[in-house]
Order: structure tokens, then sequence, then C-alpha cells
């Protein structure tokens, strides 16, 4: 009997779509943070940093539960972020208006 050797073929899995969609969605949120944190690092950069990491880390993962509930973490948080971002920008434009017509 001989022995046939059988390459393994890794097939690359498809990206997840709504991941990838979450992750582009986010890095647009951070241009919109263009201060800097106490060492002086724009808290853009900082989100974007924890951003990959995160993604990063969940890359490799299987578990379809997991998956789908990090994904709806991931998005709440992401609109909590952009409606606490507009409300502030709201109080900002109503504090210029109202001071402006004194």
């Amino acid at each position: 009997m001989s022995n046939i050797f059988i390459p393994l073929i890794r097939v690359k899995k498809p990206p997840n779509v709504e991941a990838l969609r979450l992750y582009r969605d986010i890095l647009r949120a951070c241009r919109k943070f263009t201060w800097a944190n106490e060492q002086g690092e724009p808290w853009g950069e900082v989100i974007k940093k924890s951003t990959r990491a995160e993604f990063e880390a969940a890359r490799n993962e299987t578990d379809p539960v997991l998956i789908a509930r990090s994904l709806v973490v991931g998005r709440d948080c992401l609109m909590q972020l952009e409606e606490k971002m507009a409300a502030t920008e709201r109080k900002m434009f109503e504090h210029i208006q109202n001071t402006r017509r004194r």
C-alpha cells in the first residue's frame, strides 16, 4: 500500500459583511473625535486602535451566537455614541445661539 500525499488547502472564509460594515462605520465615527486625551493622543486614533484590536481578537471566532451578540453590542454602542455626539452638538449650537442674542 502506498502513501498518498494530499495537501491541505485552506479555504479562506468570506468576510462577515455585517462585521465589515460595523468596522467601517466605527472608523467613520472616529473622524469626529478631533480632541486629544491626557497623553496628547487624538481620541479618534485611540478609538481606531482599540477597534482594530477588538476586531482582530474576534477574527477567528466561529460561534455564530457569539458573533451575532458581538455585532449587536457593537452596533448599539456606536448608535449610543452617535446619539450623544448629536445631543452635545445640539447643546453647543443652542448655547452659541443664546449667547449671541444677548
